[in-house]
């Protein structure tokens, strides 16, 4: 584990009298002052994270982080504290504990390899106990969740992504960048296992992960299936390790031939030649068994793929079905028959509405044409009879009128009354009473 210079430390880090409080031990009682006791716990708990995450390890133990935050001489006192609150919190878990809470083969396989000690020191006891022991390793579960999906990215991302099975060796190689060691990808793998992305199990004595696939929400159990696609690509890559060797040796017996040819030794550059011919031919069996192999994982490949398929026909077929439960041949005529009718009812309401429309405007059409036609006929068929003709000419006198008289007229009353009895008969057609002018009312009353 790195020490404190070689790791990013905060700034007050150098500022004696702040380490001297912080290195102190925590009181016994939170209450007496809270925001002490908080603040330095805050403080050493985002140093061990810190420290974890600049080594690329998420397993952590109390002798270790004494080692690494020794300043002066000097280990914090509050570790075991900071330990237990961290254990509380949900922060960090024993190892045993969380190899333990996977319900797997894992741990009959990794006993050696992650030290896993019997669980009779229950978490309960480590709570309630103010002493921790100083080589008991504890997983950081936030940071192994961090080391879990790098670690699960790298393969998605790696040439080994298109096959399901991979070595345990082979998985170490291709992680050895994210995981500081080998119990750093141990816990890694552990937490796939608990999400249900990796299967960690034995084949023959030797340790293989089974990823999820692409489309798969969790890992499938391994089958014999996934055992036969392994063997076949271990013996692919095995294969074709050994040609590259049988090419690369006939290429020197080759080279070697030529050399001692050039020092005019014909008979052991002969030798080196049937070499070279045994070599070839070697390598031309092997080639030809490595493409018998290549050739059975491209089939089965193949018949993957139209499994799939065949699973996408199934799935579509049981969704047409369901969809067509209801609809029927008959159900169909009847609708199409029922929209027919329909649509022949339209038509004949279209056709009644344009026949009406059609013959008012067929009256309307005659209606104009008599009126031209009046318009069209002579102004004295149109008069009607007893009414006098329209005068053409001037409407002026044809002779001067007489003068008006200037004098006294010399007329008597009664014949302007009788004057004015005619006037009125001849206007109304009616005989009128004759009017008795009031002279010869006031001479009879007399």
């Amino acid at each position: 584990m790195s020490t404190a210079s070689e790791m990013s430390l905060p700034s007050e880090w150098e500022d004696d009298e702040r380490m001297n409080f912080m290195f102190s031990e925590f009181k016994e009682n939170r209450d007496v002052n809270t925001s002490d006791w908080d603040s330095r716990m805050d403080f050493w708990t985002a140093l061990v994270v810190r420290s974890c995450r600049q080594r690329g390890s998420v397993i952590v133990n109390l002798q270790e982080l004494n080692k690494s935050f020794q300043r002066k001489e000097k280990t914090p006192l509050g570790l075991p504290t900071v330990i237990q609150s961290m254990a509380r919190c949900g922060k960090i878990q024993r190892e045993s504990e969380f190899a333990a809470s996977v319900d797997c083969g894992w741990v009959s396989w990794s006993v050696g390899m992650l030290l896993v000690k019997p669980l009779k020191w229950t978490f309960s006891t480590l709570l309630g106990s103010n002493r921790v022991p100083l080589e008991e390793s504890f997983v950081l579960l936030g940071l192994v969740k961090e080391k879990a999906a790098e670690v699960l990215k790298v393969y998605q991302s790696s040439e080994f992504s298109s096959c399901s099975i991979v070595s345990y060796q082979e998985l170490c190689a291709l992680s050895s960048d994210i995981c500081a060691d080998e119990s750093t990808l141990c816990m890694a793998l552990l937490q796939l296992q608990k999400d249900k992305q990796v299967i960690v199990s034995l084949h023959e004595g030797e340790k293989i992960v089974k990823f999820c696939q692409p489309g798969q929400e969790r890992v499938s159990p391994v089958c014999d299936i996934d055992i036969g696609i392994y063997q076949l690509q271990r013996s692919e890559k095995l294969l074709g390790e050994r040609v590259q060797k049988l090419s690369l040796e006939a290429d020197r017996c080759k080279e070697e031939a030529r050399t001692l040819l050039r020092e005019e030794k014909k008979s052991q550059a002969l030798r080196c030649l049937r070499s070279r011919k045994r070599v070839e031919k070697r390598a031309d069996s092997l080639f030809a068994k490595l493409e018998t192999i290549r050739g059975i994982l491209d089939r089965i490949a193949q018949s993957q793929t139209d499994k799939m398929v065949m699973q996408a026909y199934q799935a579509g077929v049981a969704a047409l079905r369901l969809s067509l439960k209801d609809v029927t041949v008959e159900r169909a005529e009847s609708l199409v028959d029922q929209i027919q009718e329909l649509c022949d009812t339209q038509d004949e309401v279209n056709q009644t509405i344009s026949s009406g429309v059609t013959a008012a405007d067929e009256d309307m059409d005659e209606l104009e044409k008599e009126l031209e036609a009046l318009l069209d006929e002579p102004e004295a068929a149109v008069r009607p009879s007893g009414l006098p003709a329209v005068p053409t000419t001037s409407l002026g006198p044809s002779s001067p009128l007489p003068d008006a008289p200037r004098g006294h007229l010399n007329v008597s009353a009664d014949v302007l009354e009788e004057e004015l009895s005619r006037l009125t008969l001849s206007e109304t057609g009616f005989p009128r009473r004759k009017a008795t002018s009031p002279d010869k009312r006031l001479e009879a009353t007399q």
